[in-house]
């Protein structure tokens, strides 16, 4: 830790010097250089384990990865795809999408390097919604799939220090707890090569984790608390308020917040040691902090490699004090690579332990990535590689632009350009090797031949090309691979599109006409013909056949409406409409789903064709008039349009001055009280509405969703906090009917038991945990032994009308196709009618 203070030392008296006012980066500061540099510095790494994007401490890496230089990672097991969406209508994969980049965007600003355990959309580490316990999680995961993922991890990446973002409580989410008990169990295991033995026939290595360390409950139980407030010089801020930047790029969470410099302390409880700390409670004690440590655990019989290990972390100390003269930081570092290969031969041949030898050979490989990292950023190479289209089709040709400009002061030599694509690919033009002075450009064009049967894109894996560049500079050789620009993705010829995407029939008015249309979009270039049909139940009719469809340019999109007469007799349960379209004497069955946000790109999701359907019986009361207020975050009203209740989506103008009494019910989206700001405007207008006779029907708000326990609903409500003791997370949870006779379950539909079976996710959330003595409760439930909760609906009179309150997550059964879930919402909403 002498480095550590010794940094700190010089950081203080940097600050010193810095002007009072105005911001603490000047024109000198080079963050790309100083972030390529500062790694060299040490040879540590650092884990960080969660189980969803956003898990990560975030300001704690900051400090680790820019402050320190130590090798950070966040290692997260799924992709988020069970929670809710601010800033789009996506969610289950889609979503999952969104987050996952999120995360990688966010990593790059704290310098962390982000993982996954989940490795495809169709993954069973996946995020099924909110869980209390390991158990209920790993069953869902799969204890041995997730563990081994785990270990593989470990031992591939090699941490010196894991640490988990949160402890093993009852207060935690069940996936945070998880991934907590996996990863300390991880800490004996991963070293033992009874654990998953196959691994290591696969040429992995045990590994034994010097360190293990939990966020402390508090700084009076804390082993070690390092101060991490202080501001960097050469970022210009803090390390909280890099990891609040980095919080920012969560935007479908709503994360990131501004804060001021300030001192702020992380508190670590050490759990597992392997390492000899001779007392200190100094987060590196005990672990060789850079190679001139790593040198004094050498035996005596190999002083000189002692020497030569010194020698190396000299030199990797002079390219940092090189900084931020890019001419020196780059020729010093051509030579340090050609040191680290003499390096890595000369410790394969020495006769040191083979545990030290497999670490140092693990240790040089890492420095000589980050070499190769600086030796690209000091040399100043732009590289800018493009396809001629970023959306491809199977058997469609294609070329690829590589530019390289040397925009630094040294001449780089052999300069090389290949493309990387999946094993069937053909590439032509391959470019030659030449010389490139300071200030000349190089450009070459790869001609690319996707294969006729080349796999379709996916979000999670390797892109399929991209550009590897090298050259050589006073006999050290620099490789970097380079992505192209913006998202490369073979699509289908045709993406189709289904809407509605889920179906209602219900049994006891089947239509007998039912129009589902059918977007068709060309992914092909230039003109394409397309023949469309949907596949439909034994029983069902569907008009027309086929219907042709032509485009005259690549992204086309045209539209085509099918009839469907379902069967009178229909009998209730789930069905499936699929759609295909022939094009060339080729059939294609997905729908392309593309995700395209200003912060993190654009992406696809690839899925079947097709429309969920479900049979049941609902009834309506004959002209029942609602008006839905929407969040952005729920598709219950079209869902219930879809199911054959007429419903209004009310406009600002309509909440402002629109005649409301025209509405037999008034339903407002999950959360809308954050997302609709004339909602909250027109709150009092509403209450008028419900005072005049109408019915309200509100849905689950979290505490900070602009809700106002004394104001917003009539009477005082408040939404419990935290949200963890506040929730039922299993959706089978039994449910007590607490006013049987009453017309929210006798009215228009009578709801039994089988209304509350089948229940995806959960039951509710965010429930009401204190609320005036005028509302009245309706349902008991809760997770196993635990206290059930009554508030899941509140309802409660108002001059001539009434208002209901419900967190019951029935935008999750509505749109997952669950008829209790219409069947119970539709009584909800059609209170009164009976009258």
């Amino acid at each position: 830790m002498k480095k550590i203070f010794i940094y700190f030392l010089s950081l203080a008296l940097i600050l010193s010097l810095l002007p009072l006012s105005g911001s603490a980066q000047s024109e000198e500061h080079d963050p790309d250089l100083w972030s390529a540099v500062k790694p060299l510095d040490t040879t540590v790494s650092f884990l960080n384990t969660g189980a969803h994007p956003d898990d990560e401490r975030s300001d704690f890496l900051a400090y680790l990865s820019r402050g320190l230089g130590v090798k950070t990672s966040s290692l997260i097991a799924n992709r988020g795809e069970g929670g809710q969406n601010e800033i789009g209508q996506e969610l289950g994969n889609g979503l999952g999408i969104i987050r996952s980049r999120e995360m990688i965007e966010a990593a790059k600003i704290t310098g962390v390097k982000a993982y996954h355990l989940s490795e495809t959309t169709s993954d069973t580490i996946y995020d099924f919604g909110f869980s209390k316990t390991k158990d209920e999680t790993l069953s869902h995961w799969g204890k041995d799939l997730t563990y081994e993922r785990l270990i593989r991890f470990i031992r591939t990446y090699q941490p010196d220090i894991v640490m988990p973002s949160f402890r093993d409580s009852d207060t935690q989410h069940g996936h945070h707890r998880t991934m907590t008990i996996l990863s300390q169990e991880a800490f004996k295991d991963a070293a033992d090569p009874n654990i998953f033995p196959e691994q290591l026939k696969e040429g992995l290595s045990v590994w034994q984790t010097k360190k293990f360390y939990l966020p402390a409950d508090s700084k009076d139980t804390a082993d070690t608390s390092i101060e991490i407030g202080m501001l960097d010089p050469i970022y210009g801020m803090s390390y909280p308020q890099i990891g609040e930047e980095s919080r920012y790029m969560h935007k479908s969470q709503g994360m990131g917040n501004d804060i001021p410099v300030a001192p702020r302390q992380t508190h670590l409880e050490l759990v597992d040691s392997a390492v000899e700390t001779n007392g200190s409670n100094d987060l590196f004690a005990g672990i060789p902090y850079d190679f001139n440590e790593w040198a004094k655990t050498f035996p005596k019989k190999e002083k000189a490699l002692q020497v030569h290990f010194t020698k190396f972390q000299k030199s990797l100390d002079g390219i940092i004090s090189s900084y931020p003269s890019h001419s020196q930081v780059f020729s010093k570092t051509q030579q340090a690579l050609k040191e680290a290969d003499r390096l890595v031969k000369k410790t394969e041949k020495s006769k040191l332990d083979s545990q030290l030898k497999s670490d140092l050979l693990h240790k040089l490989e890492v420095k000589k990535e980050q070499l190769l990292n600086v030796s690209l950023v000091s040399s100043d190479l732009e590289i800018n590689a493009q396809a001629e289209t970023n959306i491809l089709t199977q058997g469609q040709k294609t070329a690829v632009t590589v530019t390289l400009t040397n925009n630094g002061s040294q001449k780089l030599k052999k300069a090389d350009v290949e493309l990387i694509t999946p094993e069937g690919w053909k590439v032509s033009n391959k470019s030659k090797a030449a010389d490139l002075a300071p200030g000349k450009t190089a450009e070459v064009t790869f001609k690319v031949q996707v294969p006729a049967d080349a796999a379709y894109y996916h979000a999670y894996e390797t892109p399929a090309i991209q550009a590897k560049v090298s050259y050589e500079s006073a006999g050290a050789k620099t490789v970097t691979v380079s992505e192209l620009d913006g998202t490369i993705a073979v699509l289908p010829d045709v993406g189709l599109t289904l809407s509605p995407e889920d179906l209602v029939i219900n049994t006891a008015d089947v239509q007998e006409e039912v129009p589902v249309n059918v977007k068709v979009k060309n992914y092909r270039e230039g003109a394409a013909q397309a023949s469309v049909s949907l596949n439909v139940p034994e029983g069902w009719s569907v008009s027309p056949e086929k219907a042709e469809v032509y485009f005259e340019a690549s992204l086309e999109e045209k539209e085509v409406t099918f009839t469907l007469n379902p069967p009178a007799d229909i009998q209730e349960g789930d069905f499936k409409l699929s759609a295909e379209a022939a094009v060339n004497g080729k059939s294609f069955d997905s729908t392309v789903q593309e995700i395209q946000y200003d912060h993190i790109g654009t992406f696809y999701y690839l899925y079947p064709a097709q429309v969920n359907g479900v049979a049941f019986e609902l009834l309506a009361p004959e002209g029942l008039k609602v008006g839905y207020i929407e969040s952005g975050f729920d598709k219950v009203a079209d869902y219930l349009s879809n199911a054959g209740l007429d419903v209004t989506k009310l406009t600002e103008t309509d909440l402002a001055s629109g005649d409301l009494s025209q509405y037999d019910t008034i339903v407002v989206g999950i959360r809308a009280y954050l997302s609709r700001e004339d909602l909250t405007a027109n709150n009092e207008r509403l209450k008028e509405y419900v005072a005049n006779g109408g019915h309200m029907v509100v849905q689950y708000h979290k505490p900070n969703d602009g809700w106002v326990t004394e104001d917003t609903a009539p009477y005082p409500l408040t939404i419990g906090n935290p949200s963890i003791r506040w929730r039922v997370t299993d959706e089978n949870a039994p449910v007590t009917v607490l006013q049987p006779e009453s017309p929210l379950f006798n009215y228009p539909n009578n709801i039994t038991e089988d209304d509350w079976a089948n229940w995806i996710q959960e039951r509710g959330l965010y429930y009401p945990m204190q609320w005036d003595d005028r509302f009245e409760t309706f349902v008991r439930m809760g997770d196993p032994n635990e206290e059930p909760f009554d508030g899941g609906i509140l309802m409660a009179d108002y001059g001539e009308g009434t208002y209901l309150y419900t967190n019951l997550v029935f935008y999750r059964q509505i749109q997952s196709q669950v008829p209790g879930g219409y069947r119970i919402f539709t009584n909800l909403i059609s209170y009164g009618q009976n009258k």
